[in-house]
């Protein structure tokens, strides 16, 4: 698994080799180490964004402790802009790609509409998408319809180091879970959001150095029914 994470991720970065690319490794309280490798590059077509989560798990063995992965999840996303000289340039057509290794693997292609936000030099940017839905493995929906947000806030507070990003995703979902009085129950759709503060490391000389961390909030997610909170404390380093 780790093999073709990488080999992957050669390919990938080959590709984009003048994008933005950084490399995350988050701490969670449930004691799941996290890497996350992301890119993104605009062009005169649109833009790509691709990230793989690599998580990780603990466990015992002759009373030794080792880590080992368990999952990885991918997702690649292609935004298409043929009209950018017109009054629609911030619309795109919105392609994208997500899927979870774990078990067989399963996972959803979508096609959609994204909106753009920004302000004149770019250093505050949202976005908005919703897409249509098909499941590949054995996922099903009533309602198969994914909406994604995007935030980027940099200059936090007046502090130029200080950067405020993350995502919303709502997405419709078919699945099964056991009620507090062990019997079966069913969702139907999933939220989870990741905000992330990071502080740029300039001031000390390391500017491609970052510290912070995120917090995951999720409903029906990751096969927790109801909600769910994970904070996770890390770095990132950005090429």
């Amino acid at each position: 698994m780790k093999k073709s994470i990488l080999t992957l991720y050669a390919v990938l970065s080959t590709l984009f080799c003048t994008a933005q690319v950084n490399i995350q490794v988050l701490y969670d309280c449930v004691e799941t180490p996290i890497t996350t490798i992301e890119t993104y590059k605009g062009d005169r077509w649109g833009d790509t964004y691709f990230f793989i989560d690599h998580y990780y798990f603990t466990h015992q063995s002759d009373g030794q402790r080792s880590w080992t992965d368990v999952e990885s999840y991918y997702e690649f996303e292609r935004g298409l802009n043929f009209w950018k000289n017109t009054r629609l340039r911030d619309l795109f057509l919105h392609l994208e790609f997500d899927f979870n290794s774990i078990g067989n693997g399963n996972g959803m292609t979508c096609i959609g509409a994204r909106y753009a936000f920004h302000n004149a030099d770019f250093s505050r940017t949202a976005s908005i998408a919703l897409m249509y839905d098909h499941f590949i493995g054995s996922g099903s929906a009533d309602v198969p319809l994914k909406f994604t947000g995007t935030w980027n806030v940099g200059h936090l507070f007046g502090l130029g180091g200080l950067t405020f990003n993350g995502f919303f995703d709502v997405w419709g979902n078919n699945t099964e879970y056991l009620t507090d009085q062990m019997e079966i129950g069913y969702a139907h759709f999933s939220v989870v959001s990741q905000p992330q503060l990071w502080m740029n490391m300039s001031a000390i000389g390391v500017p491609n150095l970052n510290l912070g961390g995120e917090v995951v909030l999720g409903y029906n997610h990751r096969g927790t029914h109801g909600f769910s909170c994970q904070p996770c404390v890390g770095l990132k380093w950005v090429f």
